[in-house]
Order: C-alpha cells, then structure tokens, then sequence
C-alpha cells in the first residue's frame, strides 16, 4: 500500500462516513430507509412494496436512490434530502466505538470525511461522536453537485478543490463500488468490512477503523 510508505506528514485518508466511521445499520439506516420509501410513494403513487423496488433498484444501479431519481426523472435533490434526512433524535441513535477518537488521533496525516449524505446530517453525525475536530474537511453530496459515489465527478471534485495528488490518498468506506473508483484513480484502498474474501482493487481490509493505526505502523 502506497500510502504506508509516505512519511505520515504527507499522508491523506479519505473516510467514508455511513457504516464506517460508525454503525448505521442498526438504527439509522432502517429509519433513513423508510423516509426514503414514503417519499417514493408519494413521489410516484405507488405502494410501499413499489417504493421498495424502486429504492433497491437505483441504489444498485447508480448508488444512491437520489443519482437514478435525478438522472431519470428529474428530481430536486434538495427537497429530497430535506424529505429523507430529518432525524430530531440523531444522537440517540448513532452507533459507534468508544476507541474509534483515540484512533483518529493516532493516525498520522490529513484526514477527511467524503460521504453521499447531506451536509447537515454528516456535521450533526460527528458532533453526536465527537469527531469533528480530527477532520481537516467535510465532503458531502451537495459538493458533489448531487452526484455522488461511486461517479468519479465528486472524486475529482474532492481532490481538485484540496489540491491533492490521487497517489498520496488512501480511501475507506465499506462499499466496494466506491473503492473500485478509488483505486481507479490511483488512490490506496481500504476496505472497512468482516468479510475475507480477496478482491482486486482493495489494498487492505479491516474490520473496523479502530485498526488502521496499528496496521499502518506494521506495514509501514
């Protein structure tokens, strides 16, 4: 890995947010889910079976609902993120490792959030976990121009706007598609994911972050 072999001063880790640096599955992602469904049913008068389909199948396709809402039928996306991202009790329900700050803190170079989510719900995400202040930036869909992972516009877009050379980054998130972008572009890979199994363009794997500072020590 590229990136191990830079003097930490140099490095730069683009983190995904949702279900890396904490656990949406457990609370957020089934509520999110369900707000995205009863828009879809209003959006297009179908029932919740429907919606779920739909859901499913731009997620698949473009990942996110919001890239085959926009590309297909013309969707505002700032309604839809108002309409999809309301959470008054967010703090509540955040999932995440109490270790996971002393590993940030561990971790030599820049770091930097990149996440499809909008921005006031990722800053409200990592003040819930107290991050913030380990991220130089926040990346988020609306400075993507909508488009988010796995397009390669919001990757471009991220790394012109911080004047960063692909080469020096590594990029975590725990959905292969995204890292397949990364790793086109000539960034290191990690893979946040218990899975075993080898795959092409991923250049580590960790089951969680909390381990990345040990693992980058062993291999650099």
């Amino acid at each position: 890995m590229r990136i191990a072999g830079l003097p930490p001063s140099r490095r730069v880790w683009i983190f995904d947010l949702d279900n890396t640096l904490h656990d949406a599955r457990v609370r957020i992602f089934p509520d999110m889910h369900r707000q995205i469904n009863e828009y879809l049913q209003r959006y297009f008068g179908v029932d919740a079976a429907g919606a779920d389909v739909i859901r499913e199948r731009f997620w698949r396709t473009y990942g996110t609902t919001l890239n085959g809402l926009m590309r297909h039928h013309g969707a505002d996306p700032r309604h839809f993120l108002r309409e999809t991202h309301v959470f008054p009790e967010l703090a509540d329900m955040v999932v995440h490792e109490n270790a996971l700050k002393h590993a940030l803190a561990r971790l030599g170079g820049t770091k930097l959030v990149f996440s499809n989510a909008p921005r006031h719900y990722v800053e409200e995400v990592l003040r819930a976990i107290g991050l913030a202040r380990y991220f130089a930036a926040v990346y988020t869909i609306e400075d993507a121009r909508y488009r988010g992972k796995p397009a390669l516009h919001g990757f471009h877009a991220l790394l012109s706007k911080h004047h960063l050379d692909a080469h020096r980054c590594a990029f975590v998130d725990d959905a292969l598609e995204n890292l397949r972008s990364a790793h086109r572009l000539g960034m290191s890979t990690v893979w946040v994911s218990a899975e075993r199994r080898r795959v092409s363009f991923v250049d580590w794997r960790v089951a969680s972050v909390v381990e990345l500072p040990r693992l980058v020590f062993r291999m650099g």
